[in-house]
This record gives C-alpha cells, sequence and structure tokens, in this order.
C-alpha cells in the first residue's frame, strides 16, 4: 500500500476537524438543553413552594427584586419598575 501523500493527509485532518467541531456543537446544544430543564425544573418547585409558605414566598421576592432588573421580567412577578 503506498504512503498517503501530503495533501491527503490534510484532507483527513480537515475531515476530523470538521467532525470534532460537528460533535463539541452538538454536545454543547444537548448541556444547553440540559441546563434549561434544571431551570424549568427548579424554578417550577420554588414558585410551587412560595405558592405554599407566606415566609418563603416573600423572601422570594426580595432575592427577585434584587436580581431582576428589567421592566418584562418584573412584571412577570408583579414587581415594581426600577427607577
Amino acid at each position: 500500500m503506498p504512503k498517503p501523500t501530503i495533501e491527503e493527509l490534510k484532507q483527513k485532518r480537515a475531515a476530523i476537524d470538521a467532525r470534532i467541531r460537528s460533535e463539541e456543537a452538538k454536545s454543547r446544544a444537548r448541556n444547553r438543553k440540559l441546563d434549561t430543564r434544571r431551570k424549568v425544573l427548579a424554578g417550577a418547585a420554588v414558585l410551587y413552594q412560595a405558592e405554599q409558605d407566606a415566609a418563603f414566598k416573600e423572601h422570594l421576592n426580595g432575592i427577585l427584586a434584587g436580581f431582576l432588573s428589567r421592566k418584562e421580567e418584573r412584571e412577570l412577578f408583579g414587581l415594581p419598575e426600577v427607577r
């Protein structure tokens, strides 16, 4: 079997690099999806607890008031607009 040429090796390397980039992109997308799912579930649990416990709800509203700055976000939680 003849030795591969430099050009053939470069083409193989380019193909491998493209496959690596593709797999890395898939991994990042999968991780973003899992992160979003964790946030949704954690948020649902926190909001449920806030419905059950008035003191917790008050504490959560304090945290959100300090964390949220955009008008649209604050409106979602019934918080006053930041001046």
